[in-house]
């Protein structure tokens, strides 16, 4: 994070003049495919002693009023002079920085050809050939030019990118898991519930068929209070959905907790589920002898 001062933008003690910045070589934008709305790239004349350049992104714009016409602008450093001689000559879009989740921060770039006092560096290959063939020759490049030079965490943008998102991963695999044993369970609960419920109403349903009930009518009273129950419990589970969901949007990426689409189907199926668990005793209650039934204690 750095202050800077800029061209048309007023400073003060409660103004907040703060932007990060990155230092990043010519055809940067084009290899990450971060497209350019306005002015030029990094060019290999971007050199130390020439004239000072930045490009920045559109939250950098925004933030200091430049808005589309932020090419041409000068700005400085946090020096104590604080002189305007960095010419933006760039205006790129939107990109993450750190984290995926994160919305892009206020960022400008400026040539690492032009900073005599670099430290480490991140070095970003496209290309259209196979990854692992990839890989080996830019390890066998690097050896040719030094082989004393160590290759740290060489992979894939998909790579780096699931690395970002493995909380987020394994939160939602977990979160998946429980959901699926807490469905069966209720299955299985629902199931028993109703099974002991038609145990003890057997000699009710006995007694119904024996005055001409069809079977057919006994298994839509079964599957009624299941309706029921499930009603019930889903009306419950919405409303506790609706309120859980906005306490748990942070954790997940680019997901509202409570979309409708997702809550439609849930439902749906949970009813399924419900109706399916509820089917086997509706089913044995409809096939119940009058004449046992009457006898049963």
């Amino acid at each position: 994070m750095q202050t800077l001062p800029l061209q048309g933008f007023a400073k003060g003690p409660d103004v907040d003049n703060s932007s990060r910045f990155n230092e990043v070589g010519a055809g940067y934008f084009k290899t990450m495919g971060v497209p350019l709305i306005a002015g030029r790239e990094f060019t290999q004349s971007d050199l130390k002693g020439g004239q000072k350049v930045a490009i920045v992104n559109e939250t950098f714009a925004k933030k200091f009023t430049l808005g589309r016409n932020a090419v041409g602008t000068l700005m400085g450093d946090d020096g104590p002079k604080g002189t305007l001689d960095t010419e933006i000559v760039g205006l790129v879009q939107d990109a993450k920085y750190n984290d995926v989740k994160d919305a892009p921060p206020p960022l400008y770039f400026s040539p690492y050809m032009q900073d005599d006092q670099l430290g480490d560096m991140n070095f970003y290959v496209r290309t259209n050939a196979d990854t692992g063939m990839t890989m080996t020759a830019i390890r066998k490049a690097l050896a040719e030019l030094d082989a004393n030079l160590p290759i740290q965490d060489l992979r894939t943008m998909a790579d780096q990118v699931k690395d970002n998102t493995s909380i987020d991963r394994m939160i939602g695999t977990l979160s998946t898991a429980f959901a699926v044993l807490a469905t069966m369970l209720a299955a299985i609960g629902l199931y028993g519930v109703l099974a002991y419920t038609v145990s003890q109403r057997t000699r009710e349903f006995g007694l119904r068929m024996a005055l001409g009930a069809d079977p057919s009518h006994v298994r839509f009273m079964v599957l009624k209070q299941v309706a029921i129950m499930t009603l019930i419990g889903g009306t419950a589970g919405v409303g506790i959905t609706l309120y859980v969901g906005r306490l748990v949007e942070s954790l997940l990426y680019q997901m509202k907790g409570r979309d409708p689409w997702v809550l439609v189907i849930s439902v749906t199926l949970l009813a399924a589920i419900a109706m399916l668990a509820g089917l086997l005793p509706a089913i044995r209650a409809s096939r119940i002898d009058p004449m046992k039934a009457l006898r049963y204690e």
